[in-house]
């Protein structure tokens, strides 16, 4: 199985407002940007975005280091994902959980790789998060 390290983010210009997306592959000393955007929509829509689209661009199946500077992300698929889906996709308010859509597709791709999923500050200097981030916004101004 291969490996790869995958550093995403995600911006948007007012929250709703114009969004962007970035992720950097790193797999067997190869490095792939990846990055895309949306007009009206939010922060945390573009945060799964990059992790959904990075993984999807996966040609077979690998064993993913993922580092998101999003705690929604991280905390979402790895702590509060397994609540949701037993309490029929409401959170604990008893509320629809927000970007159910994304979520349901973030675990059917994650599915097929073996993920670690790992939390970096963002804008703390670490030059693959970095990148992510430009990536995004730079989407974003589009």
């Amino acid at each position: 199985m291969k490996h790869a390290e995958i550093y995403t983010d995600g911006a948007c210009s007012g929250n709703p407002g114009p969004g962007g997306w970035g992720a950097l592959i790193i797999c067997e000393r190869a490095e792939k940007e990846l990055s895309g955007g949306e007009k009206n929509t939010t922060n945390n829509r573009m945060e799964l975005m990059a992790v959904i689209r990075a993984l999807e661009h996966l040609s077979e199946p690998c064993s993913v280091a993922l580092y998101t500077d999003s705690a929604y992300v991280k905390n979402g698929i790895t702590l509060w994902i397994r609540n949701w889906q037993k309490n029929g996709w409401l959170n604990a308010q008893k509320e629809p959980v927000k970007n159910q859509d994304l979520w349901l597709r973030l675990l059917e791709i994650s599915a097929k790789h073996k993920v670690s999923w790992n939390w970096v500050k963002g804008h703390a200097g670490n030059q693959f998060n970095e990148r992510a981030d430009k990536l995004a916004k730079a989407q974003c101004r589009q």
